[in-house]
């Protein structure tokens, strides 16, 4: 699909979406919604393709959800809320089973801007980016896990002061609390996005979402037994894959390993 909201581009791998609405600060929009579902699941696809960067043109990163969009689309359909047309399409688990994603934080990240990268593996945010789940703030509650995610980022305290008050934060101060894993100056945004991009993607994209898939349904499991059953069924597939084994044949012939030749193979 030719898309309209986002801009794509893959360099040594890396496959950066940007938000491409500045005027709006890159506010979100159903259109933009699918986009970057199509973008992302074609990035999956690819071969050429080990992670994937989102970041936001101009002044923002993603302002929130659209409201004339939103309500428009509201109206046109004659529903609201949970009665709305649209089906409600998996972010969520788009994400968590996609490979390593980096969300490049630099500018304006508030509401769904903010929640649609909880998800994702590594959050880095310019300094002076803002950050806010003001829900509360409009009359509803956050959405797409966040109230999960929020919680498992920051811990309860952290997280409950962000979703009762709505306050907003910079990215130095969302990296003290926890709620992003790193701020740095604006300039140094990409170059550190790319770093952790490729630190990640380099490795055996089949292992890599595999881990992805134990964090997921391990984060919250109480019952250790469960977690190494699930673990020790992953590494039995693990095992068999190229991809092992080109690591093991690389280590013996002392070498640096070609995990996408071996895929091919």
């Amino acid at each position: 699909m030719g898309y309209e909201t986002i801009l794509t581009s893959v360099d040594e791998g890396i496959l950066t979406i940007t938000m491409n609405r500045p005027e709006r600060l890159n506010a979100w929009t159903y259109q933009m919604g699918d986009e970057l579902d199509d973008a992302i699941a074609k990035g999956n696809d690819s071969e050429e393709v080990v992670a994937i960067i989102l970041t936001g043109a101009g002044r923002g990163f993603c302002a929130g959800a659209d409201i004339e969009d939103l309500f428009k689309d509201q109206v046109d359909s004659g529903k609201t809320g949970s009665n709305s047309a649209r089906k409600p399409r998996d972010w969520v688990g788009l994400i968590r089973s996609s490979k390593p994603c980096i969300a490049a934080i630099n500018g304006a990240s508030i509401g769904v801007g903010l929640t649609q990268v909880l998800p994702m593996d590594y959050l880095v945010a310019a300094e002076d980016a803002k950050l806010s789940a003001r829900f509360i703030k409009m009359g509803v509650v956050p959405e797409l896990a966040s109230s999960k995610f929020l919680v498992a980022r920051m811990g309860f305290g952290h997280a409950s002061e962000l979703m009762l008050t709505g306050k907003t934060i910079n990215g130095t101060e969302a990296a003290e609390i926890r709620l992003i894993d790193k701020a740095v100056p604006a300039d140094q945004l990409m170059t550190a996005a790319r770093e952790v991009a490729k630190a990640m993607g380099e490795n055996p994209q089949g292992a890599l979402q595999t881990v992805k898939q134990l964090i997921t349904e391990n984060m919250t499991e109480s019952d250790l037994r469960e977690v190494q059953k699930r673990e020790l069924a992953a590494l039995e597939i693990c095992y068999k894959s190229v991809e092992h084994k080109e690591a093991i044949n690389a280590f013996i012939e002392k070498r640096d390993p070609d995990f996408r030749e071996a895929r091919k193979r």
